[in-house]
């Protein structure tokens, strides 16, 4: 859902010439109906997800890689520490706009208010990552 949002967002200029590359990993090589769903009420009709596992590269590739939980985070660091990879590593939450950092609940095991719930946050923190990445970028 989170690369979804995010490509949206950044798809179309000003954004477009300055972000080269958005992907994400899973848990499964399918997204779920209800995230699809979701993004579909919310205008996203044409994003495309293709599964695959995190790798070594994905840290010398991309600049950013975002966990959407704590969990996902030490994974993520802990596989980061096999290479001298330029990304920075972090929870997607960090830019929730609060005080403190916020985790996306996986909504798999709930019902559709999750989902609509995690669309909220990805959405929240992709826009504050772009304000606080281009500062000087006005939308």
């Amino acid at each position: 859902m989170a690369e979804g949002i995010f490509s949206s967002m950044t798809s179309n200029d000003p954004y477009a010439s300055l972000i080269s590359n958005v992907d994400s990993c899973a848990y499964w090589i399918y997204p779920d109906s209800r995230t699809m769903a979701t993004l579909k009420e919310n205008g996203i009709c044409d994003y495309k997800h293709r599964a695959r596992k995190v790798s070594i590269n994905d840290f010398k590739n991309f600049d950013y890689i975002f966990a959407m939980d704590s969990n996902n985070l030490e994974d993520l660091l802990s596989l980061g520490k096999r290479t001298e990879g330029k990304a920075k590593v972090m929870l997607f939450g960090e830019y929730a706009g609060g005080s403190q950092p916020e985790e996306v609940d996986d909504p798999y095991y709930g019902g559709n208010d999750g989902f609509k719930a995690a669309y909220e946050q990805c959405t929240r923190f992709s826009k504050n990552f772009l304000k606080a990445t281009f500062p000087d970028v006005e939308k």
